[in-house]
């Protein structure tokens, strides 16, 4: 099933192993250790269905207070009521029927949530746009221990898989598909390697109606003749077709079929019992019901669908594909975040070697700004990802409503499950309520001042203008400086922070205010100019030295520094923090934040003192 994008609609946006982007370009070499896995008797021992080292250790999850995980419990709290709003009109219909959130900074999960119903409706009536409900007594509340049908998170197992195989030293990450897949080469094909299909470059479309076709052989026929659109490498195209494929690579190296792939080297060593295709009967109560099922809308007349994958293709291949199919529950997503966290290892358990997992942080698509992905992770996505989008942010949405978001930066983690398809896929409107959530989880993670108790912060809102003025200095040196601490984390490009100076008196026009170059230099890093006085997008979420060269107005009169900070309507990042703000002029100090009867002079618009 195709992903929606950021707005509304259908539609998106030897390996042995390693690989490293080097100033934009892709360099391809040895996984360390790769060859050695790939010997016989090569020394360590090693889990036998993962091919993984045995005895590594990592940290397992455990429930805990905000306070223990270090996030700030008030932002928790206002994510489950932000959750809780897309229950009703978002805008013209809930969002979601119901949801479960689970949010946790290193091994501590500190929030965990259901909010809303698993089944709320018998049936979606089209002459009225309406969902039929089911009578109160009926409807099945949303509990924490919920199943989902991941729709599209079945992409990040199938990936795990094929990482696996390229640790081995089973798969290559630049060999050629078809040269282990013969029949995938037809309709010139064949030119398309692992690392395209696993990082959506492979040129293919995005989705077949493979399900129209009602044998196996028919359906894999259908995939066999299919051409590119484009060559491989040339562009970006998140396609359903790019992880079929790679099931079907799987099957053919392994021997085995991906559910029991998954069984084996995923859920069984990770403890994931709520994890699989196919749910029994049994589970059925414990799942979240999807979409009433029924032409034009869907492309299969089913019903409500309950207990079975939601996404045709996958229904059509007996519910176990490579794009979609897994059902889960928030904790075993959770497990598997705090693995993949973890450098690959949970508990006694380790499924991928820290150096893969790396990959799956790693961008491989320099070429295509915008469009970053890992192998199989995507990466730095403020459309769903939010304030917690960095460039190594990793995560995934399905087309049922799912999400999922690993901050290695701050060692944090976001599931949100929804059933958003409940009861028709059109009643969905964009990804709001995972960016709220991403939001108030970034926000959740403290930014300490780097002088005091409290440092400027500029918020996290949208299409926001916030300035931070300072009173009136009289430089009259050519020594003059403005000196502070700064920290910065915005959408790229869309939101940005600007410093600006005017002679003109106070409550003059903007058009008096003109950009101030200045420099920053992080810890341990080297001077970066600013020659527009501006900065946007991403500084490493740690404070940085700033230094501006104020002698252009020594001799002016009066002149007066301001900060602005302006949001676009969409995005945001976690924000700007400003600390210290000093004005030196020679041996002369014309203005200290630190001294109480300057502060007391700062005019802050937007702008709030903040001790997190």
């Amino acid at each position: 099933m195709v992903r929606e994008p950021g707005g509304g609609g259908i539609g998106r946006r030897g390996f042995g192993g390693g690989a490293l982007a080097l100033g934009g370009a892709l360099v391809i070499g040895p996984l360390p250790g790769a060859a050695a896995a790939g010997r016989e008797g090569s020394g360590a021992a090693r889990d036998a269905s993962t091919g993984a080292p045995r005895g590594a250790a990592g940290p397992v999850l455990r429930h805990g207070t905000a306070e223990r995980a270090g996030l700030l419990p008030r932002h928790l709290d206002l994510l489950v009521a932000d959750a809780e709003r897309f229950l009703g009109p978002s805008p013209a219909h809930p969002w979601y029927a119901g949801a479960v959130l689970l949010a946790g900074r290193g091994p501590t999960v500190a929030l965990h949530q259901a909010i809303g119903y698993a089944v709320r409706y018998a049936a979606y009536d089209e002459t009225t746009g309406r969902g039929v409900e089911l009578p109160p007594e009926q409807r099945i509340p949303m509990r924490e221990d919920t199943v989902f049908d991941l729709a599209s998170l079945t992409k990040l197992f199938t990936s795990i898989l094929v990482v696996q195989l390229l640790e081995r030293g089973a798969l290559e990450l630049e060999g050629r598909v078809a040269e282990r897949l013969p029949d995938f080469g037809g309709g010139g094909k064949d030119g398309i390697t692992v690392r395209h299909l696993l990082t959506h470059t492979s040129g293919l479309r995005a989705w077949l109606p493979l399900y129209l076709e009602p044998t196996r052989e028919g359906k894999l026929r259908l995939l066999w003749e299919e051409r590119p659109l484009d060559p491989p490498g040339t562009v970006y195209r998140y396609s359903d077709l790019n992880l079929i494929a790679l099931q079907l690579l799987l099957e053919e190296v392994t021997g085995r079929s991906l559910d029991v792939l998954l069984r084996e080297r995923i859920t069984g060593p990770l403890g994931m019992r709520r994890t699989r295709f196919n749910p029994p009967a049994s589970w059925r109560p414990g799942i979240a019901a999807t979409e009433d099922a029924r032409r034009p809308w869907s492309g299969i007349d089913r019903g409500m669908v309950w207990g079975e994958v939601h996404d045709e293709n996958a229904y059509g291949f007996g519910g176990v594909a490579g794009h979609a199919g897994v059902f889960s529950r928030a904790w075993d997503l959770a497990v598997l975040a705090r693995t993949l966290l973890n450098g690959g290892a949970y508990g006694s358990a380790q499924i991928l070697r820290p150096e893969s997992v790396e990959l799956m942080f790693t961008d491989f698509n320099a070429a295509f700004p915008g469009d970053e992905h890992g192998l199989g992770f995507e990466l730095y996505q403020h459309w769903y990802m939010g304030a917690m989008a960095t460039p190594r942010t990793a995560g995934h949405t399905g087309f049922t409503g799912t999400s999922l978001v690993l901050d290695p930066t701050t060692d944090s983690f976001l599931v949100l499950l929804g059933n958003s398809v409940h009861p028709v896929r059109s009643w969905r409107s964009g990804s709001a309520p995972r960016v709220a959530a991403a939001d108030r989880l970034a926000r959740a993670v403290p930014v300490r001042p780097a002088h005091g108790r409290t440092a400027w912060f500029a918020g996290t809102a949208s299409a926001a203008a916030a300035t931070l003025t300072l009173p009136a200095v009289r430089p009259v040196t050519a020594r003059a400086r403005l000196r502070c601490a700064l920290w910065w984390d915005t959408e790229p490009g869309a939101d940005t922070l600007v410093l600006e100076a005017s002679t003109e008196p106070a409550g003059g026009g903007a058009a008096g205010w003109r950009p101030v170059p200045f420099v920053t230099v992080r810890p341990g890093g080297e001077p970066a100019g600013h020659p527009g006085g501006s900065v946007t997008g991403w500084s490493g979420r740690v404070w940085h030295r700033l230094e501006a060269d104020l002698s252009a107005w020594s001799g002016a009169g009066p002149v007066r520094l301001r900060w602005r900070y302006a949001t676009d309507t969409r995005y945001v990042g976690r924000g700007v923090y400003v600390d210290g703000l000093r004005v030196l002029d020679g041996g002369r100090t014309l203005f200290d934040e630190a001294r109480p009867s300057d502060a007391a002079l700062i005019e802050a618009d937007g702008w709030t003192a903040s001790a997190d």
